[in-house]
């Protein structure tokens, strides 16, 4: 009777633990965000799991009877499309609502996008705080003026067609010469880590086609 937060790989198949494995093959029923990606995940590790769509539309809605199922003695896995639960991706309200239930939540250690992106950078990472997605729009000013002060190396996650956008708006506020970073496809064929000023960035991704996951990494004050 517990929740088990399960890490799958960000790229590489190959990155999953093996008691990742073990704890797939054995719970009985796997929440995903997309049955489908997880679907296969499990068939190239040959895992047969009952599974239910939990994502950030249905959340909400679902949150208590998953509950109630774990209360009656089940043991339920969570996964998102990629990386850990719970950052950047649907998690931690289920989360939240099992330790409100004395449920045991156990989270396995794995893959997450933003480490090894970090540790790429060649920016400090023995201070840094991550800022995830910025808001699209209402929000998004304050938000980064509050940054605008951050000493630490700060972390960010961005999709393709707004990074051109997310650039500009950091060069504005942070200075065109503010050190940067920017890794995609991470662990996979065509990773690529793309360091610079924010300027340099800027130039080169007005230039070249954008495709992938993003992670961005941006130096503090």
């Amino acid at each position: 009777m517990r929740l088990y937060i399960i890490p799958t790989p960000v790229g590489n198949l190959e990155d999953i633990t093996l008691r990742a494995i073990k704890v797939l093959g054995s719970v009985d029923l796997l929440l995903a965000e997309d049955t489908r990606k997880t679907g296969q995940l499990l068939q190239h590790l040959g895992i047969k799991a009952k599974m239910m769509s939990h994502h950030l539309f249905n959340e909400h809605k679902t949150i208590q009877s998953i509950v109630d199922k774990i209360l009656a003695g089940a043991t339920i896995g969570l996964v998102s499309d990629a990386g850990t639960p719970a950052i950047s991706d649907p998690g931690f309200l289920l989360v939240r609502e099992c330790i409100r239930n004395n449920i045991t939540v156990e989270c396995l250690p794995g893959p997450t996008a933003f480490v090894p992106a970090l540790v790429n950078s060649g920016l400090p990472a023995d201070r840094f705080c991550f800022e995830g997605f910025l808001p699209a729009k209402k929000g998004r000013k304050t938000r980064l003026e509050v940054l605008q002060e951050e000493t630490r190396t700060m972390i960010f996650y961005e999709s393709p067609h707004k990074l051109l956008r997310t650039l500009t708006d950091f060069s504005t506020v942070f200075g065109p010469e503010r050190q940067a970073c920017i890794c995609r496809e991470l662990s996979k064929i065509h990773e690529e880590n793309v360091r610079g000023t924010l300027t340099e960035l800027l130039t080169y991704y007005t230039e070249h086609t954008l495709k992938g996951e993003i992670t961005l990494i941006v130096a503090g004050k």
